[in-house]
């Protein structure tokens, strides 16, 4: 069950109410990751080659968009960045994995 959220970070008076928060995000990101590394299970099922795996364009293209929208909601940059490339290289080891497994079926 998801935890309901209680208050804004401007309506948090104590760190309780900042730890129960920031339990209640990490959580709808974990749900938000396990999505997202559910389509990398859909790219390594699709792509039929596995040097398409790795993509550097499209890495670019995903950070220069993240970087985009974290602007526009006020996320800084230097935690946007360095975050979204490692979870682009996990991402794209997960899928190599994956590539591999769908390959031996």
């Amino acid at each position: 069950m998801k935890k309901p959220k209680l208050k804004s970070a401007a309506e948090c008076e104590t760190m309780q109410d900042v730890r129960y928060e920031v339990d209640r995000i990490d959580e709808l990101l974990v749900d938000l990751l396990a999505e997202r590394q559910s389509m990398m299970d859909a790219a390594a099922r699709i792509k039929q080659h596995r040097n398409t795996v790795r993509d550097e364009a499209r890495i670019e293209d995903v950070v220069a968009k993240v970087l985009r929208h974290a602007n526009q909601v006020g996320l800084s940059p230097n935690i946007a960045e360095p975050v979204w490339r490692l979870l682009i290289e996990k991402c794209i080891e997960y899928e190599f994995v994956r590539f591999d497994e769908n390959s031996c079926d």
